[in-house]
């Protein structure tokens, strides 16, 4: 009998993607915290994450076909979202690096623990297959 690696681990798979995608978004927002004019995105993890419940994950509807193809992993526009700074700067910034840091570490624990947890299933599917 064969087993199905997305029957086996579920969403954990999509799940430790969008972090890492959401982990370089943030990255990206600290990177560019001293740039003129750069806006601080961040991704809607439930939007995303619905999108690719829904089987359209990283696909985006052309309306014209000279449009870039828009397949192999970059996220529809709907699933970004630009945060709205509480100090705006002068120089139209809005990365507020503590809050970036914060979202940051938070996206940080929930990848550990969405790690944590597959590495838990891999471990039972082990254990069923030696038959322990």
């Amino acid at each position: 009998m064969a087993i199905s690696f997305e029957n086996a681990f579920g969403l954990q798979e999509a799940v430790l993607k969008l972090r890492v995608e959401r982990a370089s978004v943030l990255s990206s927002n600290l990177a560019n915290s001293d740039t003129p004019g750069y806006k601080a995105r961040d991704i809607n993890f439930q939007e995303a994450l619905s999108s690719h419940m829904n089987g359209s994950a990283g696909r985006m509807q052309s309306t014209n076909g000279s449009h870039f193809n828009q397949s192999g992993g970059s996220r529809p526009e709907s699933e970004f979202f630009y945060r709205a700074p509480t100090q705006p700067s002068i120089d139209g910034n809005t990365v507020e690096e503590n809050v970036e840091h914060a979202e940051f570490m938070k996206n940080n624990m929930e990848f550990q623990a969405a790690f944590t947890f597959l590495n838990g299933r891999i471990k039972g599917l082990q254990k069923a297959i030696r038959g322990e």
